[in-house]
């Protein structure tokens, strides 16, 4: 049996309404700021697209015949060369592997120095910062038509591009990756009077190493794709047949490098997730 004390009394309802409206009102207000910010955004990317060109109709329209004959003389895909490209590509995968192996061997150091739990100054971790965004500002292909102008043509400027630019993004991933890792390992390793080197070698990159795993194969991957494009530039692998078959107007080879490409692109990626799955 209920005593009147168990039962709310009208008057503490009443005092509870106020609170109530205030939630209401605080979750309308959020969800109308979400709404304002996906408007604002779509607004944006509308205008983007009408500045592009996008909405153009008239221009597809013109295009449509230029873009049928085009593919015309692309089918069927000419594969009578295609012993000419094994060599380009075991050189597209040695830029690939060669180029992520570079960039990790010098992202992991500025990372370490960037990641503001593992710097000696917050002012040197600062200006690491700044110089990894500047490395990463630059694409690729520039710093490969830079590199092909100062060391010839060939794999190695190729190389030395695809490094370059991914220390900035690869340096970038590993402070962040670094940054969030769990402090008690850390102070535990100092409060052992462990040094800055056994601190992260025993607190840190333990914790560490399966992100680290899935960034470089990820950025391994992106390497073998990029590698076919800065071979148009003359940095070396398959793009550089690519770009051949282009100036002949061979659309047909064209076609089948392509599909040469996409091929090895799959069978990379496939890779990839092997070695992610056997790293956890």
């Amino acid at each position: 049996m209920l005593t009147p004390n168990a039962i709310p009394s009208i008057d503490a309802t009443a005092s509870n309404k106020p609170q109530y409206e205030a939630l209401l009102s605080n979750a309308q207000s959020a969800q109308l700021r979400q709404l304002r910010l996906v408007i604002a955004v779509i607004a944006v990317c509308c205008v983007a697209l009408w500045i592009c060109g996008v909405f153009d109709l008239t221009r597809f329209i013109e295009g449509g015949p230029a873009i049928a004959q085009l593919a015309s003389e692309m089918v069927p895909p000419d594969f009578s060369r295609w012993r000419h490209w094994l060599k380009p590509l075991v050189d597209t995968l040695a830029m690939s592997i060669a180029g992520t192996a570079l960039a990790v061997c010098l992202s992991l150091p500025l990372a370490l120095l960037a990641a503001p739990n593992t710097t000696p100054n917050a002012w040197l971790a600062k200006v690491v910062r700044v110089l990894l965004s500047a490395m990463r500002s630059v694409p690729e292909i520039i710093l490969g038509i830079l590199f092909v102008a100062a060391v010839g043509f060939g794999a190695l400027p190729g190389v030395l591009a695809l490094a370059l630019h991914s220390v900035g993004m690869v340096g970038k991933f590993y402070a962040e990756a670094i940054e969030h890792v769990d402090p008690k390992p850390l102070e535990a390793a100092r409060a052992a009077g462990g040094n800055g080197f056994q601190v992260i070698v025993h607190a840190v990159l333990p914790q560490v190493l399966p992100q680290l795993a899935d960034i470089t194969i990820y950025r391994w991957e992106y390497h073998f794709r990029a590698s076919a494009v800065l071979g148009i530039v003359g940095a070396g692998g398959i793009g550089f047949e690519l770009m051949a078959a282009l100036r002949l107007i061979h659309y047909d080879q064209v076609s089948a490098i392509l599909l040469t490409i996409l091929a090895c692109v799959v069978v990379v990626d496939g890779l990839g997730g092997a070695l992610r799955k056997a790293l956890k």
